[in-house]
């Protein structure tokens, strides 16, 4: 994407995000990373009348693979402190599950993370519509008591809901304190800490992330009040039992946040090979009708398990049932408040 329609985009962002003149607005980069974004986002900022900042934080060194809520930035209080004073962040790093984010967050700087390719910004703007039905999403499913997930491999689990919020994403932010991700579209809370039990049959088709591969033969989780305590299956299975061992931390093993994907310009299809575009997946995450399960920290939620050891794994043809009312059925949104047409 050349650099005037990146601009072009970044300002429907931002008018999307309700950024006006004189506000205060930061980019955030590290090394050589995304400085093509940070260009973009300033031009875009300032013909807004916006005051753009560019910080730019050394480059980190190797991690061995994502590990969440670590970053350049823990080291650097001072930066953070200067991040507080800012009406907008935007995140070109990866700060979410960090103590760091949440502080910037507190002091009521709103944050949006912009790490996926410029091609898949493009194709997936926020727009009104998504986010108006993201929100009714999300009154729906703060108002249930328990979630449960079923399907044709053999899901039936319930999670009992509460305890935590509900979590909006429809890729833009223009309030106080708030944080998104662009892009995204969808909706999620998370179970009780000791109320979910049940089996998740992750079928072939479905996504592991961040891995970023299909599933090619179904892996078995087993929980119970909140921990998975089996995860059986094939080469699959041991691959994800081999991912969560390495970070030698049995807090891995919680369960972390759960929804459903809204967005309809999101595609199922993008991971295969030569058409994923890279970044961190946030495409099979939101498309429309996928169930998505995640395990790992919830802190981003109010919870204590900060681990840095995460997966979230967008399912397919799921059914979703809030207070015994069917929300998704078969992988395709029911409620007709919510219902968008798929693109």
């Amino acid at each position: 994407m050349d650099p005037i329609s990146f601009a072009d985009i970044c300002l429907h962002q931002l008018k999307m995000s309700g950024v006006h003149e004189g506000e205060k607005v930061v980019v955030l980069t590290q090394g050589n990373e995304r400085l093509d974004y940070a260009d973009a986002f300033m031009a875009a900022g300032q013909k807004l009348g916006a005051r753009m900042y560019h910080m730019r934080l050394p480059a980190p060194p190797p991690m061995g693979g994502w590990v969440v809520g670590q970053t350049g930035l823990a080291a650097l209080p001072d930066a953070v402190e200067a991040l507080k004073q800012a009406d907008m962040l935007i995140d070109c790093m990866f700060l979410l599950f960090s103590p760091e984010q949440m502080a910037i967050q507190a002091a009521g700087t709103r944050v949006l993370t912009a790490v996926e390719p410029p091609e898949l910004l493009a194709r997936m703007l926020p727009s009104k519509e998504l986010r108006e039905k993201v929100e009714i999403a999300g009154e729906l499913l703060a108002k249930a008591k328990v979630m449960r997930i079923t399907s044709p491999h053999g899901t039936d689990v319930t999670y009992k809901l509460n305890t935590y919020p509900t979590i909006m994403e429809y890729a833009c932010t223009d309030e106080p304190g708030r944080w998104d991700h662009w892009p995204s579209g969808f909706v999620f809370t998370g179970g009780d800490d000791d109320g979910v039990d049940g089996q998740i049959v992750v079928a072939p088709g479905d996504v592991l992330l961040p891995q970023n591969m299909y599933v090619r033969d179904p892996i078995t989780y087993t929980i119970e009040k909140g921990w998975i305590t089996d995860i059986r299956g094939g080469l699959d299975a041991d691959l994800v039992k081999s991912y969560m061992d390495s970070f030698n931390d049995e807090r891995g093993k919680g369960m972390s946040h759960v929804g459903w994907g809204m967005n309809p310009d999101a595609k199922w299809h993008r991971m295969t090979p030569g058409e994923f575009p890279g970044g961190m997946g946030m495409e099979p995450r939101s498309f429309y009708g996928n169930v998505m399960f995640s395990t790992g920290p919830n802190n981003e939620l109010g919870g204590t398990n900060d681990t840095a050891c995460h997966l979230d794994i967008p399912m397919r043809d799921c059914s979703l049932f809030l207070d015994d009312e069917p929300v998704v059925i078969d992988g395709d949104i029911v409620v007709k408040e919510i219902q968008m047409e798929r693109r």
